[in-house]
């Protein structure tokens, strides 16, 4: 027996019965002088035996209505009773013997259904914590929660990753305790003070490095609308501000390029308005610089519309069978004149019939980018060298110069818009600024790369390697 209560209530009664059995049995042995005519000895051993009899049946008979009783009612309750503790305690796959005829009873179908329910809300809270967890740690913002006291009570892997904290660093310690940046403690201890959303833009250095986030405070609001603490989101926008400063840039750089042409031409306009175009030679020459300052202007105009449509969606490039030999020949013919004015040579070393695929259109600008860099930037009576071999599956092209040379702190910028190593000579030279990013751009929406060398005084190399093969359209 399980030695529950009722089962000790039952065993109670039993006792009690036996009792009242035995108590009767000896009211009823005080009349057995009236109907036996024995006396004295053999009487009272009739009485006695008549006593154990009557003990004994009263004992069987409590004990069987005893048994029956727990069977059918103390057995139950006590096995209910057992699986309601142990689901009190957190064992929600307890359940009662509800197939057994003695467990068919409202109550043991009462408990197995609370343990059910129990079960069903806890596999729905572990689930929902797991999607929280996997929600706060894929997030690509840093996330930290405080609890009421201001303690911290949640972060995810991204701010540790942010600011080389751990878990066990950070939780349960102040925002003022953590080491937190200056400006971000003070948008905490805002949120902390007027409860309102407070959102700012920080600079943030870690291991020397600086970025730039976008912080988010806003208190945590309780269903009854008790304050729970705050949530602190931190998102890094230094690609935004970066891309934010190309712009500034761009459009800065746009206006300076545009404005000097554009003032070159109306000054030299209105000194001729002015009287000097009497004079045939002053004509001559300031119509000359009109016409090289408009030049520039188209040249500069076709440029950005060209970068401006190979940054547009929907780009896209006509691949067909090109023979690379004629692409080059093509793009010496289209920079001959100034090869002329620097007195300066192409050395060409391809193999006869260079065959790939790719937008020759495309690739004769790209050879002409890299063939007027390279003039602009040499001196002259100087060469240039043009080397295409095949490499694996790419066709490696290469285009070296007898310049001036790049220094190596200018290399990672070079292929940015309207990035000169010498404005002073490119601005003489007529160039936009604008060739290597086209170049870099065609390149790889052909699916290849662009390199550079270079050794200052001794001159520069620009490699390409595109692929002999199109696997799939390229586009941009």
């Amino acid at each position: 027996m399980t030695g529950g209560l009722y089962s000790r209530l039952i065993i109670a009664c039993a006792i009690l019965l036996s009792v009242l059995l035995t108590g009767l049995g000896i009211v009823l042995g005080q009349f057995f002088p009236l109907f036996s005519n024995e006396s004295g000895l053999d009487l009272q051993r009739k009485y006695w035996l008549f006593l154990i009899v009557t003990l004994v049946l009263a004992f069987v008979l409590a004990f069987f209505i005893a048994t029956r009783m727990m069977l059918q009612y103390a057995r139950p309750i006590d096995q209910v009773t057992k699986t309601a503790v142990q689901i009190a305690r957190g064992d929600y796959l307890a359940r009662t013997q509800t197939d057994e005829f003695e467990f068919d009873n409202e109550l043991a179908v009462a408990i197995d259904k609370i343990g059910n329910n129990l079960q069903e809300m806890s596999m729905l809270r572990t689930m929902e914590k797991e999607r929280l967890k996997t929600l706060i740690e894929s997030m690509g913002s840093g996330l930290l929660m405080f609890g009421r006291e201001g303690s911290v009570n949640l972060l995810n892997g991204v701010f540790e990753k942010t600011f080389g904290f751990s878990k066990s660093e950070v939780i349960g310690k102040t925002f003022k305790s953590i080491g937190l940046p200056t400006d971000i403690e003070n948008l905490i201890e805002e949120v902390f003070m007027t409860e309102q959303v407070h959102e700012k833009q920080v600079r943030v250095d870690v291991g020397g490095v600086s970025s730039y986030m976008s912080v988010y405070g806003a208190p945590v609001i309780g269903h009854h609308g008790n304050w729970l603490g705050i949530i602190v989101v931190l998102h890094d926008i230094t690609k935004l501000v970066q891309l934010e400063e190309v712009r500034k840039d761009f459009v800065a750089n746009v206006s300076h390029e545009l404005r000097t042409p554009v003032t070159s031409i109306k000054g030299f306009t209105e000194t001729l308005l002015d009287g000097a175009m009497e004079d045939p030679v002053i004509l001559k020459e300031f119509l000359g610089i009109i016409q090289k300052e408009s030049d520039r202007l188209h040249y500069l105009i076709d440029d950005l519309l060209a970068l401006s449509g190979m940054e547009r969606d929907g780009f896209s490039l006509q691949f067909t069978a090109v023979n690379l030999n004629a692409v080059i020949e093509d793009a010496i013919r289209g920079v001959s004149g100034k090869l002329e004015r620097k007195s300066m040579d192409v050395l060409v070393t391809i193999p006869d019939d260079f065959i790939l695929e790719a937008d020759a259109d495309r690739l004769i600008q790209v050879m002409v980018n890299l063939l007027s860099n390279a003039i602009n930037y040499s001196k002259e009576q100087t060469k240039i060298t043009v080397t295409v071999k095949k490499r694996q599956d790419d066709a490696v092209i290469e285009v070296r110069d007898e310049g001036i040379g790049i220094a190596q702190s200018e290399l990672p910028r070079l292929f940015e818009r309207f990035y000169r190593v010498d404005r002073a000579r490119s601005r003489e030279s007529g160039g936009t600024g604008l060739g290597l990013a086209i170049v870099k751009h065609l390149v790889e929406a052909h699916g290849g790369t662009v390199d550079v060398k270079s050794v200052m005084g001794q001159g520069t190399a620009f490699q390409i390697r595109i692929p002999m093969q199109q696997v799939e359209k390229q586009s941009v």
